[in-house]
């Protein structure tokens, strides 16, 4: 089978040839690149590859002039309008957030939100496909951080958060705001041919979810059943995959309610990844679950492959499982372990799967 193959099997809740494996944030190129490995570029299979629409250049000036004009000379202004202040080493940063003491809607007419209907944002898109397609590969267009931690970025967590339980007028406007892209861009991606659209917000905590689950459904169930209802008005098949981190149990049965076919990462510090596939391994693909929090960063090579070995056990049979970290591998993750995965997603991963 070829890549997309195996994928697009698993999809359909089939057993392919291979569990399908990717690195979810990252690809292999660059990961051997940073590890200083690039002999081993070959050794680590990735079946989905993703395509991202271009965004214009960052409204800096006008972040800076008319709405947040402390922000220090070293801040990174991206073309939402997010503020991002690094340290000295480049691997963490702070956020400045330039609505958070915007209380008006009616400025939100002023405020630069990309325009990413134009042609140059998104014309790439069909080629892209298309090439990926080509070699062979399954295609994720990707569109995560949706609406609400885009929303929490420009206008701060704690003011979003208070606002949605006892004013929220202003907060919802940006919801909107962000929506109006979202959908654009949602058609755009299924319109180009992907084979997934990759949604979500981080709302999951090591402990239940950061925002009260009614909460949840009341505002923000609804603007992810109108993204993944506008990418379906283009391709009815599309594949939705919902990321969010942590616990998000509460709310698995609204996603699929919505429309969402994959779920990831099902963090493993936070959800049993077993009972999520017994629960409902017949309508999601679970993707995920290798815990980037416990086990690959402080595990030895062997523990990496048990974990790898257990996953294949407990999530893989009869298709609609998607083996992968469950995010970025960081520096400190040795790289004897991520050979160590990927060897052991080779030897366990195989259908029929050992007993």
């Amino acid at each position: 089978m070829t890549s997309r193959e195996r994928v697009l099997t698993s999809l359909r809740h089939e057993e392919p040839d291979r569990t399908p494996v990717t690195l979810a944030y990252g690809h292999p190129d660059g990961l051997c690149r940073r590890y200083g490995r690039p002999e081993s570029m070959g050794r680590l299979r990735q079946d989905i590859g993703g395509v991202f629409f271009k965004e214009p250049s960052p409204p800096e000036r006008i972040i800076r002039e008319a709405f947040l004009p402390e922000l220090p000379a070293e801040a990174r202004v991206d073309a939402w309008g997010r503020c991002r202040v690094m340290n000295e080493a480049g691997d963490a940063y702070r956020l400045m957030h330039p609505l958070e003491r915007v209380t008006d809607p009616a400025v939100l007419n002023r405020f630069p939100f990309p325009d990413l209907t134009q042609p140059e944002c998104h014309a790439h898109l069909d080629e892209a496909v298309r090439a990926l397609h080509g070699a062979g590969v399954a295609v994720q267009g990707h569109m995560s951080q949706t609406v609400f931690e885009t929303a929490w970025e420009l206008c701060g967590m704690e003011r979003t958060l208070m606002d949605l339980a006892t004013r929220p007028e202003f907060v919802l406007a940006v919801f909107d705001r962000l929506l109006q892209t979202r959908t654009f861009q949602a058609r755009r991606f299924a319109q180009a041919g992907v084979d997934i659209l990759r949604v979500g917000d981080d709302v999951g905590a090591q402990q239940g979810m950061m925002i009260s689950p009614g909460l949840w459904r009341a505002q923000l169930k609804p603007r992810l059943a109108a993204v993944i209802a506008a990418a379906r008005e283009a391709s009815p098949g599309i594949a939705v995959n919902y990321h969010s981190d942590g616990d998000v149990r509460e709310i698995i049965p609204d996603l699929i309610d919505v429309g969402v076919t994959i779920l990831n990462p099902i963090q493993p510090e936070c959800m049993d990844p077993a009972e999520i596939k017994r629960k409902y391994g017949r309508r999601l693909t679970l993707l995920g679950p290798i815990g980037t929090q416990t086990t690959l960063p402080w595990g030895a090579p062997g523990d990496v492959k048990a974990m790898v070995a257990g996953r294949m056990r407990e999530c893989a049979r009869g298709g609609g499982f998607i083996i992968a970290p469950t995010h970025t591998i960081r520096p400190e993750v040795p790289w004897e372990n991520i050979l160590a995965f990927y060897e052991a997603v080779e030897e366990y991963g195989r259908y029929p799967l050992r007993p």
